[in-house]
């Protein structure tokens, strides 16, 4: 992988390069009328990210080498966790994160998050990149995005939390 970081993980000597035989990335992108710091705000804020990610807050600090772990009240436990390797507000965040939410997300392992944010005129141009991947993981752990980003445009354009099953997973915010 173009970083070579080992899972996020401080001081580890395993890299990506070495666990994954053929690594793939999920890349979707979408523009929102809103303005970085919002958009950043929204990507970072626990209650306002219930809103549109299943009813999951994601509680750091958000510096980078912080620890990072994803709930919801509705979950029958952790959701994720993970670590914040680069935090560039508000243009930039890339996170570790193992998925809890399944025996199946879980067992994929590692994997990174990266949020890019480029202002485009009024609007920002939103890039999230899911790698680290192994080649045929489930999409149980990358397939929610698109509910995701589409709860997140919702509810920065209107302030509505759009009613598909994704945001409405756990309860929203």
């Amino acid at each position: 992988m173009a970083h070579g970081r080992a899972w996020g993980v401080p001081g580890s000597a395993t890299s990506a390069e070495s666990r994954l035989e053929n690594p793939m990335e999920k890349v979707f992108e979408i523009y929102i009328r809103t303005t970085p710091e919002r958009l950043w705000e929204a990507i970072t804020d626990p209650e306002i990210r219930s809103k549109y990610n299943f009813g999951a807050r994601v509680i750091s600090d958000r510096t980078q080498g912080s620890r990072f772990e994803m709930s919801a009240p509705g979950a029958p436990g952790a959701l994720g966790e993970g670590h914040n390797l680069e935090v560039d507000p508000p243009r930039r965040l890339v996170q570790s994160m193992v998925a809890l939410w399944s025996d199946e997300a879980r067992s994929e392992g590692p994997t990174r998050v990266t949020w890019e944010v480029e202002p485009v005129g009024d609007s920002c141009r939103l890039t999230v990149t899911h790698d680290e991947l192994r080649e045929g993981a489930s999409e149980d752990l990358y397939g929610g995005w698109p509910m995701i980003l589409s709860g997140l445009k919702t509810w920065l354009e209107t302030g509505e939390v759009l009613t598909t099953p994704g945001p409405l997973l756990y309860g929203s915010g």
